[in-house]
């Protein structure tokens, strides 16, 4: 049977901001990120199946995506785990905050969701490739194929 890919779109909208960087993204600043997650398989055969003809049913990928992702990142300010500001400890008591063991640039997340991912997708399918858009011009890919 053929393989197919699946792709379904999220949004979520987060602060961070990067503290090693010598430009204007030093300062905490937020973005509406787009997440594209793409899955490769081959679609159920089985007629008797609620499923026949899928690779995935999209709800069961959008509730893995929202559980694990958009949940957590929402509308919440992301920092590194060395972040030592002030400020960052304030909002940490105040608001919703999420702390990263690296810098959180658009790269190092695509790379982290696609790790959360990877230990979560059902045997019958295959994570393909993990977009995120930081702005709507602005991207960066992880692809299976390129870190096997």
């Amino acid at each position: 049977m053929a393989k197919i890919r699946i792709t379904k779109e999220f949004v979520f909208d987060a602060a961070h901001n990067l503290p090693h960087y010598d430009g204007k993204c030093r300062n905490i600043h937020g973005h509406t990120y787009k997440l594209l997650v793409t899955l490769i398989g081959e679609p159920c055969s089985d007629i008797h199946s609620p499923k026949c003809g899928m690779v995935l049913d999209f709800s069961d990928l959008k509730q893995v995506i929202k559980e694990s992702i958009v949940d957590t990142f929402d509308h919440a300010l992301i920092v590194s785990a060395d972040s030592n500001s002030a400020c960052l400890k304030q909002f940490q008591e105040e608001g919703k905050f999420v702390e990263l063991p690296f810098q959180p640039t658009c790269e190092n997340l695509t790379v982290y969701i696609a790790e959360l991912l990877l230990r979560q997708m059902p045997k019958n399918v295959q994570l393909y490739s993990v977009r995120l858009y930081e702005t709507p011009t602005s991207y960066s890919e992880w692809v299976v194929t390129d870190n096997q």
